[in-house]
């Protein structure tokens, strides 16, 4: 380890020189007393990536008791605060801006309003650590000593005094952020024993301020939550005691109401239970099991050998459904398959909306059965195999429903909205379904237990280079480049941080890398490899040839397994 002052020295002795002497940096760890600073990637040039720094601070001197990370979830929400602190000490400590390009930048991947496994943090009794990005500054391509010694030694100083040390810290708001998150773990743990899907407290904010803007719509505006009487339940907690609200049975839930009315900004704080939230999100009360998976048409998707035989068959041309491929899925086909893949990664709670559905696959009412013969109709009906989900594979679902009443014949509980207020309503729903009968027939294309649900990824499938390099990129939220190809997660719903969308890029590597993408292991055993890798090693294991990222989220294995079955090169054995 090289001390401070060696780091000075060198920077002055390369002012002025061209960008790329800033590289005798690279790999090098530096002393700084009550802390270091490694240099772990050196960027070439003032416009390219930033540099990648990790600041270590002993324990003996951060001072952290074991007690707030002493578990999975606690160093989960602690990681997450630091993340946070450093983030907002970097906007009031760091000047920016110091000359061209990146230069005089501080960066850190901060969080939104979920709490998410990071690499920007992490803590043990040795030591904290946090991983930066630093743009070193140049005047054109001219290295400008001064302002890179201003950012080492006036600026980082104040930022690790000020976020990484706990006595500078407000304990208060640091211990309730730790307890808010664990308890949501606490809560979440309990769905299964007390034979639920979800659950939404009492007093939850579930509206968002817009469609861009993630946090809470202010109290004055929203209407909070509260569960009617008989679907109320309670929780237990670890920190705050026993916590009422709405709990939503296993099996088949629908929600209804008028246009306006909720339906499906409950369905969404649903589809975001799979995460923990920050204190004062509003949904920080709102739990759903852990496996639950968004479900939608998606026009134009690739399918590659998916047996949605349950849903469509008999196709013109004797297409074979049990091994579905296709190049341009149509709306019932897409859904299909999306539900197929999603049982295939174990998923227990499918969550639909009317609205991003194709009507078709979700219902063919008695006057179209009249007209067009079911010999003639390849679909199966979604209503027709939605209980057979729960009966065969112990899948629940919860949908959203505003213009089908069919759905009463086959609800085990039905909600509705009104005014942004729930209403438990099965009772009429199933009397209304009695008085006026549909007279559609059940059409029954056999259920789920013959169905093999273990397709074989091939790794000749998998070319993660462009010309001769090793090319992978999250292009935002949405977008991965992987190798020459571009692989599109606009309507995979649960994504919620575009860290998670690089992560899932270098897991599909790093499994290829590793050889668990052989031809012989399914794709669900193949991630569960992964997972179990990440959970020993940590998630900075993913990252290729030995870079410390720290701008890495945790996806779900779901969103994982979503994005190769959307790579337009995948082939099945």
């Amino acid at each position: 380890m090289y001390n401070k002052d060696q780091l000075r020295n060198t920077l002055r002795k390369i002012d002025g020189k061209g960008y790329k002497a800033y590289k005798e940096l690279q790999g090098k760890e530096y002393d700084f007393g009550e802390y270091s600073i490694t240099f772990d990637y050196v960027q070439g040039d003032p416009f390219a990536s930033p540099t990648k720094v990790t600041i270590k601070v002993p324990q003996k001197i951060a001072g952290f008791k074991r007690e707030l990370y002493e578990n999975h979830a606690r160093k989960t929400a602690l990681t997450d605060y630091l993340t946070r602190a450093f983030a907002r000490a970097i906007s009031k400590y760091a000047k920016g801006n110091r000359g061209t390009g990146k230069s005089g930048m501080i960066g850190i991947d901060c969080p939104g309003q979920e709490v998410l496994v990071r690499t920007s943090a992490d803590i043990d009794d040795e030591k904290i650590l946090v991983r930066i990005v630093v743009g070193l500054p140049a005047q054109g391509r001219r290295i400008l000593a001064k302002q890179a010694i201003a950012m080492f030694f006036e600026e980082i100083p104040e930022l690790v005094k000020t976020a990484l040390i706990y006595e500078n810290l407000p304990e208060k708001e640091l211990i309730n952020h730790i307890q808010i998150v664990e308890d949501q773990e606490v809560m979440r743990n309990q769905l299964k024993e007390k034979g639920l899907v979800a659950f939404i407290g009492n007093g939850s904010i579930l509206p968002r301020r817009s469609g861009i803007d993630d946090r809470p719509m202010s109290k004055d505006k929203a209407v909070a939550f509260v569960s009617p009487p008989d679907l109320e339940v309670e929780l237990e907690t670890k920190h705050q005691g026993k916590v009422k609200g709405m709990g939503i049975p296993e099996g088949v839930t629908l929600l209804v109401g008028g246009g306006y009315h909720g339906k499906s900004t409950v369905l969404k704080a649903i589809e975001r239970g799979v995460y923990n939230h920050i204190p004062g999100d509003g949904r920080e009360r709102v739990v759903t099991v852990s496996t639950a998976f968004k479900i939608r048409a998606e026009d134009g998707r690739r399918v590659e050998k998916v047996n949605i035989s349950p849903f469509i068959n008999n196709l013109p041309h004797g297409q074979d459904t049990h091994e579905f491929s296709t190049e341009d899925a149509s709306g019932s086909t897409s859904q299909a398959a999306n539900i197929m893949e999603a049982l295939e990664l174990n998923s227990k709670l499918l969550l639909l909306d009317e609205d991003t559905s194709a009507t078709n696959f979700m219902i063919r009412d008695a006057r179209m059965q009249e007209l067009v013969a079911k010999e003639k109709e390849p679909i199966t009906p979604f209503i027709d195999q939605v209980t057979f989900l729960k009966k065969e594979l112990d899948v629940s679902t919860i949908m959203v429903i505003g213009g089908s009443g069919d759905y009463f014949d086959v609800a085990d509980c039905v909600i509705m909205m009104d005014h942004y207020l729930p209403h438990h309503v099965t009772a009429e729903a199933k009397e209304i379904a009695k008085k006026y009968a549909t007279h559609r027939r059940v059409e029954e294309s056999g259920g789920f237990t013959d169905i093999k649900l273990d397709r074989i990824p091939l790794p000749q499938g998998f070319n993660p280079k462009k010309g001769r390099k090793v090319k992978i990129k999250a292009r935002g939220l949405h977008h991965i480049q992987f190798g020459m190809e571009d692989i599109k997660l606009e309507f995979v719903e649960q994504l919620v941080d575009k860290s998670q969308t690089k992560a899932i890029g270098d897991i599909i590597y790093y499994a290829l890398n590793k050889g668990y993408l052989d031809g012989n292991r399914s794709l669900f055993e193949v991630l569960k490899m992964v997972y179990q890798d990440i959970e020993q090693y940590g998630l900075e294991v993913i990252a290729p040839f030995g870079n410390s990222d720290g701008d890495y989220a945790l996806p779900r294995l779901l969103e994982v397994g979503a994005a190769i079955n959307r790579l337009r090169t995948l082939q099945i054995k």
